[in-house]
């Protein structure tokens, strides 16, 4: 049965300074956007009723200020697997444009925007959802969770982040506009507890949701609108270290067991392309990163972290780099990526050039109201250059003390995420249990930690087990003020995929901080051309 019932609701884009512009279907997009509030449950089968919709309205407003009516048809809280754990969690939204200024739109063939919600891998929700845009993290952090690693008390730069860093509906909001179809999954997330007393919702289950949410789609080819083959996710922070690791594992079998748990659809979970705002990723090696990057930089009071700790850590750091054996960028100059280099090499890849396309873009009172204040840039009227060390002063207070992953106290959100059924947080690093100072009767990680960092981690599916059915496409952005993690986590990230062959976009934001998306419109121009879609057709 349809669903006639007509809304309107209102979305009004805003733009900041810094943004591009760009063009798709005849609109001028980029933008940043409002949120919406979500909870509650739902089930069904896996097949997909093109019938059950509501149809809706909303008003988008281009960089140029012209508001466009965007018609769309709305399914709410589609339980994603057969046997859900919580189907609270386990159900995706789906939204399809069907007329764009007063012309129908063909989205049948469209591609597809997998956008979740998921900040500080805590869980995430759509059921409540009234339209596009509406995911929530299911009502914050679960009773007795500690606080989440990622931004975890307001909204990130550009108002492009949820409390916990996920990300908010720009995307969405850009892509329908374009003619896109849009699909938003809740996913489980940590700290969740069932009436026993146990924990549901730890790694992998985030991943394992998202899976199992593309196997959905998938197995419903021409029932779900849009072109399944051409799925593109979209994640910003936790969130976009779950959209790295969901291209890069396409298909891997070590995920098999846990999604036929949960009664995944029998399909393949391999996506097309990865759209991916500052991921915080590689878990096992992302303290010693953090130190490599922001060791020398004192916390928000002026207190400098435990330097003896900190030294520790980078050395791990130079260790691991140096077994990737990663090469620059094509075109950056740079062989194999080293502790000893990498700063040179992020000045000259993407900080310089960031800071550039900065100042290239003010008037020139406000870029010589600028340089005053930041005297360790030089100028010489085309580009900018600086040293590492300015730079690091440039941006300040370090976000996290040390370790910043796997704390000692097991306080971080990382902790908790590796948790198991019948603990709340555990340690995953060997460093980390070694210097425990909760009392634990073991200086040894679990048996079961290693695993479970392999299901976590991009980069295991890219270096220890390349993974043939992986995304080919990478987009990935950080701002170069974001201390939430380390600049070398998206960057040995982009240098695998493109080392492997991939196509990579990646670069920094200049003085944003975490959360960051400043130029939304281009990504979605970006998907469009990865994929071959034009634009949406007129019926």
């Amino acid at each position: 049965m349809k669903h006639r019932a007509i809304k309107r609701r209102n979305v009004v884009i805003g733009i900041g300074a810094t943004a591009g512009v760009a063009a798709v279907g005849g609109i001028a997009l980029n933008a940043n956007a409002a949120t919406g509030n979500a909870s509650g449950s739902s089930a069904g089968s896996l097949v997909f009723d093109p019938d059950a919709y509501t149809e809706l309205t909303t008003a988008v407003t281009d960089t140029e200020g012209t508001e466009h009516a965007v018609t769309y048809h709305f399914w709410k809280a589609i339980t994603y697997v057969s046997k859900p754990v919580d189907a609270t969690y386990q159900s995706l939204n789906v939204s399809v444009p069907v007329e764009i200024d007063g012309t129908a739109v063909d989205a049948s063939n469209a591609p597809i925007l997998l956008a979740n919600s998921v900040g500080g891998y805590m869980p995430s929700s759509v059921a409540d959802a009234t339209g596009i845009g509406g995911a929530s993290m299911g009502g914050g952090a679960p009773s007795g969770a500690p606080t989440a690693s990622a931004s975890a008390s307001a909204p990130g730069a550009n108002g492009n982040t949820n409390a916990t860093g996920g990300a908010m509906n720009t995307n969405q909001l850009l892509a329908l506009a374009a003619g896109y179809v849009v699909v938003e999954p809740g996913a489980r997330g940590r700290g969740l507890k069932n009436s026993a007393g146990e924990y549901y919702g730890n790694a992998p289950a985030v991943i394992v949701d998202l899976k199992a949410a593309v196997r959905y789609v998938r197995s419903n080819r021409g029932r779900i609108p849009g072109n399944v083959d051409r799925i593109v996710s979209a994640g910003t922070s936790a969130g976009g270290a779950v959209s790295s690791l969901l291209g890069a594992s396409g298909d891997s079998p070590i995920y098999e067991k846990h999604l036929k748990e949960i009664g995944a659809a029998d399909a393949s979970d391999a996506i097309f392309a990865v759209g991916a705002w500052c991921p915080i990723t590689d878990l096992e090696h992302a303290d010693g990163a953090y130190e490599w990057n922001w060791g020398t930089n004192a916390l928000s009071t002026g207190k400098q972290v435990d330097q003896t700790v900190s030294k520790d850590l980078r050395s791990q750091f130079a260790e691991y780099q140096a077994k990737l054996r990663l090469r620059g960028l094509r075109g950056s100059g740079f062989g194999t990526l080293t502790a000893r280099n990498y700063d040179e090499y992020l000045l000259k890849q993407y900080m310089e050039p960031s800071a550039t396309t900065y100042l290239a873009a003010l008037s020139d009172s406000d870029r010589e109201t600028y340089l005053a204040k930041n005297t360790f840039l030089t100028w010489d009227g085309e580009k900018a250059t600086f040293a590492w060390d300015g730079f690091l002063t440039h941006v300040g207070a370090r976000k996290k003390t040390v370790p910043a992953f796997d704390a000692f106290d097991l306080s971080a959100g990382e902790n908790n995420e590796f948790g198991s059924a019948t603990t709340a947080n555990r340690h995953f690093t060997a460093y980390g249990a070694k210097n425990d100072t909760t009392g634990l009767s073991t200086e040894r990680v679990e048996s079961d930690i290693p695993e479970l960092l392999n299901l976590m981690n991009p980069m295991y599916h890219l270096v220890e087990k390349v993974n043939g059915n992986r995304s080919r496409h990478w987009w990935i952005r950080l701002g170069t003020n974001d201390t939430d993690t380390s600049h070398v986590i998206s960057a040995n990230l982009a240098a695998r995929a493109e080392n492997l062959g991939d196509e990579v976009n990646h670069l920094y934001y200049w003085d944003q901080g975490h959360g960051a998306n400043t130029d939304p419109g281009d990504f979605i121009t970006w998907i469009a051309k990865v994929t071959g879609y034009k634009k949406a057709k007129k019926k």
